[in-house]
């Protein structure tokens, strides 16, 4: 009887074995192994810079593969308007009283997965301004849209402090043109001339 029982027990277990394993089989010619995917999926983003297509003459955005993430060149600019400067210029409506702007478009492409969004924005900010004392400084359109600014006036100066909202509902993958550009303001004294620099800080915030 023990032997029988033995006998039992065996079989069962290799029974069970082939009901849970299904790499292998016997007296068929079908076999079928699972396989379980795992992955950790995250959200991402992405915000590039590039040179426009709106203006009649662009200043290049020029990625440089390091810090800071891109450069535009306005080149000789003047409080008069007396150089033609690299882009487009609108000349001071009272010289040696208001500024010159010299602006360029550009566009900023923003890209993102996997996000819950509501409402989408990218803002602007000064985070290096000019080297003070300096009558030069950051303009941006006021209107925030793709719409060539007209005149001088059209311009607004890029916040130093809180950030600028510049686009709002920006869709993934949607190229977005915005202008920028330098106020060269009439002003004199010592140290105002030569080369300046200042860096702007884009923004994207899905939400």
């Amino acid at each position: 009887m023990k032997k029988y029982f033995t006998i039992f027990a065996l079989g069962m277990m290799a029974l069970s074995t082939a009901a849970f394993a299904g790499t292998t089989a016997t007296n068929s010619n079908t076999v079928s192994p699972t396989l379980q995917i795992s992955a950790t999926v995250q959200s991402a983003v992405q915000l590039t810079l590039s040179t426009g297509t709106a203006a009649v003459t662009h200043c290049a955005v020029t990625p440089t593969g390091g810090t800071p993430d891109y450069t535009m060149n306005f080149g000789t600019v003047d409080a008069l308007g007396i150089n033609a400067g690299n882009c487009n210029k609108f000349a001071p409506v009272t010289p040696g009283t208001t500024n010159a702007i010299y602006w360029s478009d550009y566009n900023l492409n923003p890209v993102f997965t996997s996000q819950t969004t509501t409402n989408n924005t990218i803002t602007a900010q000064v985070t290096t301004d000019f080297a003070a004392p300096n009558n030069i400084f950051i303009v941006r359109d006021s209107a925030n849209s793709a719409t060539v600014p007209a005149a001088a006036t059209d311009f607004t100066a890029v916040s130093t402090a809180t950030p600028d909202t510049i686009v709002t509902n920006a869709a993934s993958g949607s190229t977005q043109t915005r202008f920028i550009g330098v106020a060269v303001t009439p002003a004199n004294g010592v140290g105002v001339t030569g080369a300046k620099s200042a860096t702007v800080t884009f923004t994207l915030t899905v939400q």
